[in-house]
């Protein structure tokens, strides 16, 4: 029976892979910080037949995530785990909201990967997905600690594939475009090529069924994001100011 774990489970990408992975045959360890929602998607990927355990806290707390993972490998070797969990939020509001978003999206990163990791390194065995974005390949004006969190992990991560890989571990970056999710909803600006968490979840799927080193979707933001870091900064910083901001976060 795979086993699967995924953070950031409650909503969004993180509710969609596990409903699209949930089968009789799939057992899923699920993390999320809305411990209703969580319960809300647990149920229904057990009524699809998977066998579920769910776990409420914040991916930040590195101890609580080890201590966690280490039962869950225990119980069940791990297969595949999917670092998801990310908030996003503009830095208009300082210092602390900056703070904020490196602690979930990269630490909260690091804090799933690396005890995987560990564990996965004693069988030679195992997959590790970590999600990023579009966002990785340019920082954009008022976005720019969300941006510079998603560029850290994905290239810790494209590195890491080449340091795991003799080792038995396949590692993969996702970097999702503009995906509708309750972290999407409130952006006060066009998202072109939005697309549902759903169809997400199957390209990403697949992605990691073939092995992909980077799965970057849909492939003409993503072209035309890697071109766009390649023009001269000051020119495209002048035609980014006034860009619309990213909210601040809740709380």
């Amino acid at each position: 029976m795979p086993h699967l774990l995924i953070t950031g489970a409650s909503s969004g990408i993180g509710a969609a892979l596990a409903l699209h992975y949930a089968a009789p045959d799939v057992r899923l360890s699920l993390h999320g910080r809305n411990a209703a929602r969580l319960e809300e998607v647990a149920a229904q990927a057990r009524a699809q037949g998977a066998t579920v355990t769910t776990m409420t806290g914040d991916v930040s707390d590195a101890a609580a995530m080890a201590a966690w993972i280490t039962a869950m490998d225990q119980a069940a070797p791990l297969d595949l785990v999917i670092a998801n969990a990310g908030i996003s939020g503009g830095t208009g509001a300082g210092r602390a909201q900056v703070d904020a978003v490196f602690a979930v999206n990269l630490h909260g990163v690091l804090n799933t990967i690396h005890p995987a990791t560990d564990r996965m390194l004693t069988r030679g065995r195992g997959q590790i997905a970590i999600i990023s974005s579009l966002a990785s390949f340019r920082g954009f004006a008022g976005a720019s600690a969300y941006c510079a969190s998603k560029a850290a992990v994905r290239v810790y991560g494209e590195a890491l594939r080449a340091d795991l890989a003799p080792k038995g571990i396949q590692v993969n970056v996702v970097c999702p475009g503009f995906i509708k999710t309750p972290m999407t909803d409130v952006n006060p600006f066009p998202m072109p090529f939005l697309m549902s968490a759903e169809q997400a979840a199957g390209i990403i799927r697949k992605g990691l069924e073939r092995n992909q080193a980077r799965i970057a979707f849909p492939w003409v933001m993503a072209m035309g994001l890697q071109l766009l870091a390649l023009l001269p900064q000051d020119w495209i910083n002048r035609r980014m100011r006034g860009m619309p901001q990213k909210p601040a976060l809740d709380g």
